[in-house]
């Protein structure tokens, strides 16, 4: 896949504080964007297409007429002049619930709206890892974080979410999969095995105090583009832990995979987050607190989240473990579920519905042919999806274009968006959404022409470079404290 369509699904958010009908952009300095032609240039959405007539997916679009505001220009006006944040409740008397120990029974519809407030914040943590990620191929550090992770959340605008980052998270695989690996297009490069692949952080002392426990983040990055999944979906499923239970073999080998030839993966994804995860468990436990693990990612990262749960439960027994997945596809089969469910690891996949990822694997054969297993018994190679759904509709936002575009359907900010927007399966799109709605088109075309913000409007300044004390435009070097480093 072309590096210029894996840069346009995931961008650097907007660090807008200010309510002009102009929006500041602080840009982060180190990826280069180029703008489409025209939408149907993209190759993903193409081999999309054509795929869901091949296998007659019945993909739902969403209706072509859009609802009708009379004013426009005024409905601008007050989204322009609303603050983009909410007022925090204090959640800590009911944070089991939240956090899914009754599996989110009568909180998902009608949506809560404290759970609302947590699913886009975990959602914001995985968001971070597009927006902080170098996608920028001729720079050396392509594939890494743009950030020391001291200063991640500064520079994205998540410092006043309540956490602080003490672990980067980076990864390699065995096997050719999902064009997932960045590479700089340069000789001489940080590394030419392993990519930034998220991060572990955890819960302040007030934020703990709000939320009724000390909280453990684990935000695992994702793949840029549907198109992706279609070249790998018919993957074999490879035996993990003990039993029946297998998973999806490309999943687990970055997951998994390691070197001693390399210099950030002579310990494997896995075996860094599980120490960081552990370390941190035992040190908030030893200071007499409660502790939570929650796991979030994005299509391929919502796979590695599950993985990662999976791991964390059989490790640490007591622990509660939760994930909160956007737009993933299913990871293995129905025993990997059920050991899941033992384990007591409970999991909310927000979907939507017009996605095609969630589809993936397993396109044809997967859990819905469990009203056989009476006449063909458990079937061990067929996928199965795990926990709660929590399913959106591109129909329900009244500012989302209608008909069919497979990239806006699976941007994480578009998923953001209809969680900011959802009340429930009965109702209308909520007036009173305080998400900006401008970020759902800085990395595609989603959002209707009336509110005349650009289609893929994030781009940096001059492309990142800057005029040197010479009047020459040249490419910045970055702050050594930037620079990656294996130890995280």
């Amino acid at each position: 896949m072309a590096m210029s369509t894996m840069v346009y699904n995931h961008l650097p958010t907007t660090l807008n504080t200010s309510f002009n009908r102009v929006p500041t952009i602080f840009a982060p300095q180190n990826v280069v964007l180029g703008h489409p032609r025209t939408k149907m240039s993209n190759p993903g959405i193409r081999l999309a297409e054509s795929l869901s007539h091949l296998l007659h997916l019945h993909i739902e679009t969403p209706s072509r007429k859009n609802p009708q505001f009379s004013n426009w220009d005024l409905l601008s006006e007050e989204k322009h002049n609303t603050p983009t944040v909410s007022p925090k409740e204090v959640i800590a008397d009911r944070w089991c619930e939240i956090h899914g120990n009754k599996d989110w029974d009568n909180l998902l519809d009608p949506l809560h709206p404290w759970l609302r407030r947590e699913i886009v914040r975990y959602g914001e943590f995985a968001q971070a890892t597009y927006d902080a990620f170098d996608f920028d191929s001729f720079s050396e550090y392509c594939g890494s974080c743009r950030y020391n992770h001291n200063k991640l959340f500064e520079k994205l605008g998540l410092n006043k979410n309540g956490y602080e980052v003490t672990k980067y998270i980076y990864a390699m695989s065995h096997i050719e999969m999902l064009q997932w690996l960045q590479r700089s297009n340069l000789t001489e490069t940080w590394s030419k095995d392993s990519n930034w692949m998220g991060y572990v952080a955890v819960s302040d002392d007030e934020e703990t105090c709000r939320i009724g426990r000390r909280d453990i983040v684990v935000a695992w990055r994702g793949t840029v583009a549907p198109s992706e999944w279609y070249e790998d979906f018919q993957r074999k499923l490879e035996p993990i832990g003990l039993g029946d239970s297998k998973v999806e073999h490309g999943f687990l080998s970055i997951y998994t995979s390691k070197s001693e030839s390399t210099r950030y993966n002579k310990s494997s994804a896995s075996e860094q987050v599980m120490k960081e995860v552990t370390r941190l468990v035992k040190f908030y436990e030893g200071r007499g607190e409660e502790v939570s693990l929650t796991i979030t990612g994005h299509s391929l990262g919502g796979a590695l989240a599950l993985l990662n749960a999976y791991e964390a439960a059989a490790t640490l027994p007591g622990l509660p473990v939760s994930v909160i997945s956007f737009g993933a596809p299913r990871v293995g089969n129905s025993a990997f579920r059920d050991v899941l469910d033992e384990l007591g690891v409970k999991t909310l996949r927000v979907v939507i519905k017009q996605d095609l990822v969630p589809r993936m694997p397993g396109v044809v054969f997967n859990e819905s042919f469990q009203k056989f297993d009476d006449i063909t018994g458990t079937l061990e190679w067929i996928y199965t999806h795990v926990g709660t759904e929590l399913r959106l509709d591109v129909s329900s936002s009244p500012y989302l274009k209608r008909g069919f575009n497979p990239l806006g359907f699976h941007s994480l900010e578009t998923y953001l968006h209809l969680i900011d927007g959802f009340l429930s399966t009965d109702s209308e799109f909520r007036s009173d959404s305080r998400r900006d709605i401008a970020l759902v088109n800085k990395a595609c075309d989603m959002l209707v022409d009336e509110l005349r913000i650009p289609h893929f409007w994030y781009q940096l300044a001059n492309k990142g470079l800057v005029c040197n004390e010479r009047g020459r435009w040249v490419k910045p070097k970055r702050d050594p404290e930037d620079i990656p480093s294996p130890i995280g």
